[in-house]
């Protein structure tokens, strides 16, 4: 049972400011990491008197290329989903990803061999699934809606966005665009690269380019992909193709992800659809059969960013706020759920002690509990997203030959698998806890 008397410090001194609307904590941001970390913050408070607050911009406008793009989700990220009730919204729209091939295209001296990891080899029936955006998006818009019509401890202020953040000892404040102004014992900032959130925690963060342009689009093509996920290892960065699910008139689809250089992507997108497909055929060599139709495409500016600490001053770092990666390996929306998982065990435990959940000692324990998974995870992206860059013949020597050994080494291959994605690692408490 959560205690109801963590936040009386930080509630009396709220109250005496005139306007100030107090909250145990308020998620900045209202993308897939904040709206999911509302939605579990507000499952951990119902029937208790503190309350959660979720401040939101409006949704991206159709045509901006985000509807078109998806995130493969692996077997934790899939159980929050579960544990906050979006998951059932997304399976219809979503397609089970059997295995993962990667070839390589690079030229190099020793070029890696073909792999694929199939989930039958760990006894699995699928890796995950891909979620398409706009369906995650829906889903988590509709479990807010549902929460916050059946509870008053989950409010939202939408569409708004944080125009100053002033920490102090006890609290934050919070001035919106509305001219509304929050305070919370605890801020979960959500609000991406460029966080206000993260700037008045004083936390720095470095954030490179990579030099590399992403394209994304969804096709429809020739032949079945049977489930399976195909990564080509290119000089310029990888081209991703991944399952969709059939639709009518469209038996086989996939989403595209292909990295290239500025001056090559510029190019690729002036071409018209027919030249695209085209070349994107050429790429993909007759993996997919013909390329008979796309969606329109989009482009997006890679980054690499890691912030030098995950919390201070009552604001904690989530998903992009914290970390930003190319879209390798489908790590990205993997490791901002690990992070929103993360942030709800830290506050569960404070709150199930009657403890500040802005102190010093969650932002400690949530720190903890992800720094070297997110330095792990990003490092082991930034390494190989370098190596396929890197014109110097060792650097492609080691890599293929790391391909060389996982294939041939059954055993290594599994549990890399197996750690990758999660397979038999114990759900946090929060979950095996709660109702």
């Amino acid at each position: 049972m959560l205690s109801e008397t963590s936040l009386s410090s930080s509630s009396s001194s709220s109250e005496a400011g005139i306007g100030r609307d107090p909250y145990a904590i308020v998620v900045v941001g209202g993308g897939p990491v904040g709206s999911a970390a509302a939605l579990g913050l507000g499952k951990l408070v119902a029937g208790t008197s503190h309350r959660v607050a979720l401040v939101a911009a409006a949704p991206p406008q159709a045509g901006t290329g985000a509807e078109a793009r998806t995130a493969a989700l692996f077997g934790p990220a899939l159980d929050y989903l579960d544990w906050i009730g979006a998951l059932d919204g997304v399976k219809p729209a979503s397609a089970p990803m059997a295995g993962l091939r990667i070839l390589d295209r690079t030229e190099a001296l020793l070029r890696a061999p073909e792999v694929l990891f199939e989930a039958s080899e760990i006894d699995q029936p699928w890796f995950g699934l891909n979620v398409p955006n706009s369906a995650l998006a829906a889903s988590l818009r509709t479990a807010l809606d549902a929460a916050a019509a059946s509870a008053s401890s989950l409010v939202r202020y939408e569409p708004a966005t944080v125009t100053a953040v002033e920490p102090t000892e006890d609290h934050v404040e919070l001035t919106l665009s509305t001219g509304q102004r929050l305070s919370a014992a605890l801020v979960i900032a959500a609000d991406g690269r460029h966080s206000i959130c993260r700037a008045a925690a004083r936390i720095t963060a470095d954030l490179r380019p990579t030099g590399q342009v992403a394209i994304t689009a969804n096709l429809e093509h020739t032949r079945p992909h049977y489930g399976i996920s195909t990564e080509i290892h290119r000089a310029s960065g990888p081209l991703t193709t991944v399952p969709l699910p059939s639709m009518p008139e469209q038996p086989h689809r996939s989403a595209l992800v292909w990295m290239e250089r500025p001056a090559v992507a510029e190019r690729l997108l002036a071409l018209d659809d027919e030249a695209f497909r085209a070349s994107l055929s050429h790429q993909l060599d007759g993996l997919l059969g013909d390329v008979v139709a796309i969606t329109p495409r989009s482009r997006f500016d890679l980054t690499y960013g890691r912030t030098a600490a995950l919390g201070a001053k009552r604001i904690l770092l989530v998903g992009e706020t914290a970390h930003t990666i190319p879209p390798i390996g489908a790590q990205g929306l993997n490791l901002s759920l690990a992070d929103v998982s993360a942030m709800i065990e830290a506050v569960s435990t404070a709150l199930a002690a009657g403890r500040d959940p802005g102190g010093a000692d969650v932002l400690a324990a949530y720190s903890a509990a992800r720094m070297t998974d997110i330095a792990m995870r990003t490092g082991a992206v930034e390494t190989l997203n370098g190596s396929l860059l890197m014109d110097f013949a060792p650097v492609h020597l080691a890599r293929g030959a790391g391909l060389h050994v996982v294939r041939a080494i059954g055993p290594l291959r599994r549990e890399l698998m197996r750690r990758g994605l999660g397979v038999g690692a114990t759900k946090p408490a929060f979950m095996r806890t709660s109702a």
